[in-house]
């Protein structure tokens, strides 16, 4: 069982004043209803966790993306637990794809995961595709501190009915992004949340390419 394998590294043998931080990251399994996704986690001591929601997967999008791996480490240097899966049809994770509705079951599940292993403080945050799914999945009800959009495809994807995002607490994209335009985003932003942090990495694109590091920096301001 997944649960299993996560409760299995409990850290022993420490004597009073030498116990150290134990970080594990694994590969695991949930259910995202009658499938089983595959993701990464990596542990770190307390309740705070992000779960963090990959590109598009008929362009190649997965868990394993570097953009998706920089958000992790961004989160990983504040002391969160990260949670990286796989959506349904990606990967080794079950099901098909679903055109991003079945994905955002897929993330309520993983949120109903992270709540299991005893993660309750939990943040979302997407790159690309991925924060079109987490949207959707805030506005079924997912019980989220924070969440932070990784170039969002405004010009390519409709987020649907203008709705308040009251727990979207950043938005980044590349001063060359043509999926994410900063012009169109800053339209968006005051039918989301007027009080959102906005950033633009000045000479990147879509892709983060040669500019993860600098992600990574600016995320971590707002984390």
């Amino acid at each position: 069982m997944a649960e299993e394998r996560v409760r299995g590294g409990d850290c022993q043998g420490f004597e009073t004043g030498e116990i150290k931080e134990l970080i594990m990251e694994e590969k695991i399994l949930f259910k995202s209803g009658n499938l089983e996704l595959e993701g990464i986690l990596e542990r770190k001591f307390g309740d705070t966790g992000v779960i963090i929601t990959h590109p598009h997967p008929l362009y190649g999008g997965d868990m394993y993306n570097p953009v998706v791996g920089a958000i992790a480490n961004a989160y990983r240097d504040k002391e969160y637990s990260t949670l990286r899966f796989n959506f349904r049809g990606v990967g080794e994770s079950g099901g098909k794809h679903d055109n991003g509705i079945g994905e955002q079951e897929d993330v309520l599940s993983a949120i109903s995961y992270m709540n299991m292993i005893g993660i309750n403080l939990i943040d979302i945050s997407g790159y690309s595709f991925g924060t079109f799914v987490n949207v959707g999945a805030v506005r079924k009800g997912a019980r989220v501190r924070n969440m932070t959009m990784i170039s969002p495809p405004v010009a390519f994807m409709e987020f649907g009915r203008p709705a308040p995002l009251s727990c979207l607490k950043l938005v980044i994209t590349g001063s060359y992004d043509e999926v994410a335009p900063v012009e169109l985003i800053k339209k968006t932003l005051p039918q989301w949340n007027p009080d959102v942090g906005f950033e633009v990495i000045e000479g990147t694109d879509h892709f983060y390419s040669g500019y993860l590091k600098k992600l990574e920096e600016v995320l971590s301001l707002y984390i």
